[in-house]
């Protein structure tokens, strides 16, 4: 966006911090950036505003512009359909449109007197990797005889160490049947990530209690496009996010996981709940489906390895199917064919545009039609 002209008056990655000890410490310093992007609106007083995502902030912030007379778009919606549903009132108080992403998005928000618009997903409209399977082998040094498996344990190191010692105890049981494709995040350290990987690898203990010597070690490869690795694995385990979006757009076949702490997971039980737009039904153990692949489609169509379900026994029993030519890994490719053309095709047959020229189309005639109000208030002889 700077590229394109955007002058940047706040940047987000000087306010970013996680956790709340970081957010205290910054408290001060993140206040008055907020306070300085606040006197650049009065200052430049925009035609409008569109705000992405971070609704810790962007809540605030709709507030400020509309007490301005600005009008607010949203793209890419807060997940007010799951949970914090009391914020809604916050959308229909200060947001003109909402901008969203999932096609039940716009049925949840247009039911609840919010105009919203289905734009269809940034993701769908990244292009397939080019690079042959045989290329990226010899680049990762992978074995191109053998199958590849995907791990994507999550962007953020609590979901490394929440995640990854599961998947890397399933490779240590099964070290002969793939290798292992680890896609780094940009937020991850990839020197701490080897090191981590290496360690839970080296010390795994095996059948007998003890590390087996005769147990060869797993080849995990650590990758830095997601995207790429996805495409040429032959099936994943994704930490439910934004991954899960990303691997059925691409086709892979994969498996859900997700570990929080025990009263995390039963605070978000109590928490979550889905409104009829989402048709959603608890599994064995009661829980709602988490992963979005599941909530697009309205039935469960990967599957999903909660808590204590996610080990490497039930880990490595639910990946196989997948691995091999089964009706399994038929039915869930032709699933998730189904899942990309939901989120590439929110316009009407023959639309080719992109969600981010459908955002920008969204805007413009949002602005025409604020100009056009303004002008039929500024000259109302002239409008009759």
């Amino acid at each position: 966006m700077a590229a394109a002209g955007l002058a940047r008056v706040v940047r987000a990655e000087d306010v970013a911090h996680m956790g709340i000890t970081e957010v205290l410490r910054h408290a001060p310093y993140i206040y008055s950036q907020y306070r300085k992007l606040i006197r650049a609106i009065e200052s430049q007083k925009p035609a409008a505003a569109i705000l992405i995502d971070f609704p810790d902030v962007n809540f605030r912030l709709a507030r400020q512009l509309k007490r301005r007379g600005v009008p607010v778009i949203w793209f890419v919606s807060p997940q007010l359909w799951a949970w914090k549903r009391r914020r809604l009132r916050w959308v229909q108080q200060r947001v003109a449109k909402m901008l969203v992403i999932f096609p039940f998005e716009e049925p949840f928000y247009r039911n609840r007197k919010v105009a919203a618009e289905f734009v269809g997903h940034p993701l769908a409209d990244l292009a397939l990797p080019s690079i042959p399977r045989e290329t990226y082998a010899a680049h990762h040094n992978l074995d191109p005889a053998k199958p590849w498996i995907a791990l994507l344990p999550g962007s953020r190191w609590r979901e490394i160490e929440a995640n990854l010692p599961t998947m890397v105890e399933m490779a240590c049981r099964y070290p002969r049947h793939a290798e292992y494709i680890l896609p780094v995040a940009s937020t991850i350290d990839i020197k701490r990530l080897s090191a981590f990987t290496a360690g839970w690898i080296t010390h795994y203990p095996g059948p007998g209690g003890g590390v087996d010597p005769a147990l060869p070690l797993p080849y995990i490869h650590l990758v830095a496009d997601a995207h790429e690795a996805l495409h040429h694995a032959r099936a994943s385990i994704v930490a439910s996010g934004t991954a899960t979006v990303q691997a059925a757009l691409i086709g892979n076949p994969f498996v859900v996981v997700y570990r929080v702490s025990p009263l995390t997971f039963k605070l978000a039980r109590n928490l979550v709940w889905y409104p009829p737009e989402i048709p959603a039904e608890v599994d064995r153990d009661g829980n709602l489906p988490i992963a979005m692949v599941n909530l697009i489609a309205g039935r469960r169509i990967v599957p999903e390895l909660l808590q204590s379900r996610f080990n490497p026994d039930t880990l490595s029993e639910t990946l196989a199917p997948l691995l091999a030519d089964t009706p399994a890994r038929a039915r869930q490719i032709a699933d998730l064919a189904e899942i990309r053309a939901a989120l590439t095709s929110p316009g009407a047959p023959g639309d080719q545009r992109t969600a981010i020229e459908r955002v920008r189309d969204a805007v413009l005639a949002s602005l025409q039609r604020s100009q056009a109000l303004h002008s039929s208030q500024s000259h109302p002889d002239e409008v009759r």
